[in-house]
């Protein structure tokens, strides 16, 4: 694929070709040794004076006679494209050519890699520098479409909510049905109420900004039906349960959910997998004011089922169960759902791992399989039910919350699975979608995570 037909999301870190592409060669440490006897003795020389070892995420450059003439770059697992994501701002700028022999999928995996390690957030502030760029005048189209969606999760997830609002999320989505022939509408404040989906409303009505539900539909009637709904709560104060300072500090990436389900939808239709996607969006802000819904309420649902208001800040579930049960409504093949859900998730797991929630054995197994497979990891969770009783209610049919804090990412997904029919294939995934440092190939803010094993699953189920 030439890349002049690379998306517009994709930095500038690609080259096709260059005359003047210095080499790049790719050790693992294991094979360092070896490698490092096959050099001139002067070159040899260099490398032992530097003690370097060809230690997974270093980097070396080589000398010679007009300046550098190489580099060589410490790699983990071959197949993990972050072995390869400190290489794109390690690198002097310039053009670079592997010099190493890569399989097909660890040449994908350093591509991949290659694009992530290359990204920052410029909407507001320039980089200060341009990161190296790899010659890859082959780089597949498959690639290419991969990093522009995990990308995309990055751009949605940086964007402040001063331009990230229910309207602009809607907007995003509007440019992805308009570059791909999909259809999309959209029911917006109290048209929500007319059209039953009121426990939406209840959530984002404080807001000056109308709360919504977006859909987006796209394939073939006769293809297997896809449903995909990501939690797109574009800031979340906590409701009148306010959030503290440094709780509400990083809230605009609470549509972190929303932004893997675009993505994910994005690549879909890009890669025009043959199925019939429906892509759910329920954007709100959760802003604090005379229409604020409070703790103590009881809401109504799209399903019949009454809600008593434990904590407002609880309020992904409560969006996310209209959504839920107007998807369940289609008996689609497979129901998956993205959200940035509990911060008891990130205690259990950390930020780097996302909950997996399931209600299928094989799905479940195939989930964790891709996930391994693209080292693009995801944990399964249980869905315990005995911990309902964290969520009885004296005076509804469910409580988002309770007094007690233990199984809070379980409690959650127990919740979402009440708006779910038993017989629907489900998945949920708890995510962050956010990294809390710098690191090699993840900048702090916004992350994809588990959208590359989302991905792979659907190939496998839905794939020609």
């Amino acid at each position: 694929m030439r890349l002049t037909s690379m998306p517009t999301q994709i930095p500038d870190c690609f080259a096709e070709a260059s005359d003047k592409a210095l080499p790049l060669h790719c050790v693992e440490r294991g094979a360092f040794d070896e490698w490092r006897r096959l050099q001139l003795p002067a070159l040899g020389s260099w490398i032992d004076a530097h003690t370097f070892t060809g230690a997974s995420g270093s980097l070396l450059l080589l000398p010679g006679e007009n300046g550098i003439e190489g580099a060589v770059l410490g790699i983990g697992d071959r197949n993990d494209p972050f072995s390869y994501a400190h290489a794109p701002m390690a690198l002097p700028p310039g053009d670079w050519k592997l010099a190493t022999d890569l399989d097909e999928d660890a040449r994908r995996a350093l591509q991949l890699g290659w694009g992530l390690g290359a990204y920052r957030f410029a909407r507001y502030k320039q980089p200060l520098r341009a990161p190296a760029r790899l010659v890859a005048g082959d780089i597949d189209a498959e690639t290419l479409d991969v990093l522009s969606a995990s990308l995309r999760v990055r751009d949605l997830v940086n964007t402040p909510t001063e331009d990230m609002g229910p309207d602009q999320l809607e907007q995003a989505c509007c440019e992805l049905a308009e570059k791909h022939g999909a259809t999309i509408s959209a029911v917006s404040g109290d048209d929500l109420l007319k059209y039953n989906f009121p426990a939406i409303h209840a959530v984002g009505r404080a807001s000056h900004r109308a709360p919504r539900l977006i859909e987006l539909q796209w394939g073939e009637e006769t293809a297997p039906h896809l449903i995909v709904v990501g939690k797109g709560v574009c800031f979340d104060t906590g409701g009148l349960n306010i959030k503290p300072a440094d709780g509400m500090r990083n809230m605009k990436k609470d549509m972190g959910g929303a932004a893997h389900a675009i993505a994910l939808a994005e690549l879909i239709m890009a890669r025009k997998l043959p199925v019939r996607l429906t892509l759910l969006v329920p954007a709100v802000e959760n802003a604090i004011g005379p229409m604020s819904y409070r703790p103590g309420d009881v809401l109504a649902t799209r399903l019949g089922v009454s809600v008593e208001i434990d904590n407002t800040d609880a309020e992904g579930r409560v969006v996310l169960c209209d959504a839920l049960a107007y998807a369940s409504e289609q008996k689609p093949a497979l129901l998956v759902d993205f959200a940035t859900l509990t911060g008891a998730a990130r205690i259990a797991l950390g930020p780097d791992l996302p909950a997996l929630y399931a209600n299928d054995e094989s799905l479940a197994a195939d989930w964790l399989e891709a996930a391994n497979a693209q080292r693009d990891p995801v944990w399964r969770m249980p869905l315990w039910r005995p911990y309902l009783r964290y969520l009885v209610s004296t005076i509804a049919d469910i409580a988002n919350g309770g007094p007690s804090r233990m199984a809070g990412s379980i409690t959650a997904a127990l919740y979402l699975e009440r708006f779910v029919p038993e017989a629907q294939p489900w998945v949920h995934v708890d995510v962050y979608a956010w990294n809390d440092s710098d690191r090699p190939g993840k900048p702090a803010g916004g992350e994809a995570q588990g959208l590359r094993t989302a991905w792979t699953v659907l190939k496998q189920r839905f794939g020609k």
